[in-house]
């Protein structure tokens, strides 16, 4: 706390570039290694973890692996949350980002099926449980760090900074997948695979010595302070603040499920359905994560300007809109416009994605936002992102058309439209001016959210 005595404004300002450098960059890690799994699901883990059985078996059980992982990334966000808002963001970041680089390190050297037989398809589901809780834990400390770092009137642009981490870490995955496909050659399916596992330890190292260097928020350490930091901050907000959590779920559906419809089981869809090649596809996809870069914080920065609540439903819409042209035009278009439409789909999603995180924390107070975010963010991914590579799985193979997917996509937006209206808006409250070296001038501070909205 001795380092926030002394009115040092150039000490503020490399405060708040570090927090947002280091929650960005240790988000593209953890999302980095959390895609890698998703595109080795659909390319590779069918016939190395589940050689016996049938090919659309094979894809249901890698798939069902991979929605293992966010079946526990609530609670990572439960148990990281409890800490973040208990002893602080940064040592709670700094453990999320281990446990997730350390499970993926782990897959890249694991046997597989042929060499130890069913305790490979096990192993699997165990090390993509400790990934589900790393970066379940990730989120709600990140955009926490930044937004409560920034400038609290720019909200929805510098809370999207994190969220640049997923497009990165997915530009990173494909592109590594990609790299190594075509430098390894036939032998990617079996060892060629390993190698970008088996990169994500030399991130972690990059990630741990940004994260090393940043202070917690003054906003938390005023709670320090004050002694107002909760003791059981997980169930304080959970009974105060339900209402809150669920609509924060809810209204991610039609940013989520599309998704991971979009990056991860097109690759499989593309490649069995399609017959286009894997380089193909996965280039495809990383294009659409380039455009993303910019689209994430330009339509962040948007909502600052015409309101996050807003912004939110244009997206949740333009994803209901786009849904039947999507698969209209990957079933009956050339190589060009398919993989035009793969690089330009994500769009819709990042008009909501560049929001949300503001949208999502600055609906819970102080003490308990790392908790209540973290949470609320994550309980989404047990319904919406970790079904979604499954369910379109089935949706094709029972109906033998892309149409019901369609139609899985479009009623996600409904229920985002609906969550959206519904979330409460917070109601303006000046917040205590942070003590010490950061503190700002009074006229620089806006509320994050009233104590009231918490039912306090």
């Amino acid at each position: 706390m001795s380092a926030l005595k002394s009115g040092d404004e150039g000490l503020r300002r490399s405060q708040v570039k570090r927090a947002l450098v280091a929650s960005t960059v240790g988000t593209s890690i953890e999302w980095y290694d959390f895609f890698l799994y998703g595109t080795a699901a659909a390319l590779v883990f069918p016939h190395l973890f589940f050689p016996g059985a049938s090919n659309y078996a094979g894809v249901l059980a890698s798939f069902a692996t991979y929605a293992v992982g966010f079946a526990a990334r609530p609670v990572g966000a439960a148990l990281f949350g409890h800490w973040g808002d208990r002893v602080g963001r940064k040592a709670t970041l700094i453990s999320t980002l281990l446990v997730m680089g350390l499970a993926s390190f782990a897959i890249g050297v694991m046997p597989t099926y042929d060499t130890i037989g069913v305790w490979a398809p096990t192993l699997l589901v165990l090390l993509r449980i400790l990934q589900g809780i790393g970066v379940g834990g990730e989120w709600g400390g990140s955009i926490t760090l930044s937004m409560e770092w920034g400038d609290q009137r720019r909200r929805g642009l510098i809370a999207s900074w994190p969220q640049v981490g997923v497009p990165i870490g997915l530009l990173l995955s494909t592109g590594a997948v990609s790299l190594f496909t075509h430098l390894t050659g036939d032998g990617f399916d079996s060892w060629g695979w390993r190698i970008p596992f088996l990169l994500s330890i030399l991130l972690v190292g990059l990630g741990l010595w940004i994260r090393l260097g940043v202070l917690d928020s003054p906003m938390f350490q005023r709670e320090v302070e004050n002694a107002t930091v909760e003791r059981q901050p997980v169930l304080e907000v959970i009974k105060r603040n339900p209402k809150e959590i669920l609509l924060s779920a809810m209204l991610r559906m039609s940013e989520q499920m599309p998704f991971y419809i979009f990056t991860v089981f097109v690759l499989e869809y593309g490649k069995d359905e399609l017959g286009f090649g894997k380089t193909f596809l996965t280039n495809s996809v990383a294009g659409a994560a380039a455009l993303a870069l910019f689209f994430v914080p330009f339509f962040g920065h948007l909502s600052d300007r015409i309101g996050r609540k807003r912004m939110y439903m244009i997206g949740a819409a333009c994803t209901f809109a786009w849904a039947i042209p999507y698969f209209l035009l990957l079933d009956h278009g050339t190589a060009a416009l398919v993989s035009l439409t793969i690089v330009v789909s994500l769009i819709p999603h990042n008009m909501q994605y560049g929001p949300q995180a503001a949208l999502i924390a600055e609906t819970f107070p102080t003490r308990l936002r790392y908790s209540g975010a973290g949470i609320g963010y994550q309980l989404a991914s047990v319904v919406a992102g970790g079904p979604a590579p499954l369910v379109a799985a089935w949706l094709l193979h029972t109906f033998n058309s892309s149409l019901p997917i369609a139609l899985y996509i479009m009623a996600g937006a409904v229920v985002t439209l609906i969550a959206t209206a519904l979330l409460p808006q917070p109601v303006p409250e000046l917040e205590r001016a942070p003590t010490g070296r950061f503190a700002r001038p009074a006229e620089d501070r806006e509320p994050i959210a009233t104590e009231s909205s918490s039912r306090a």
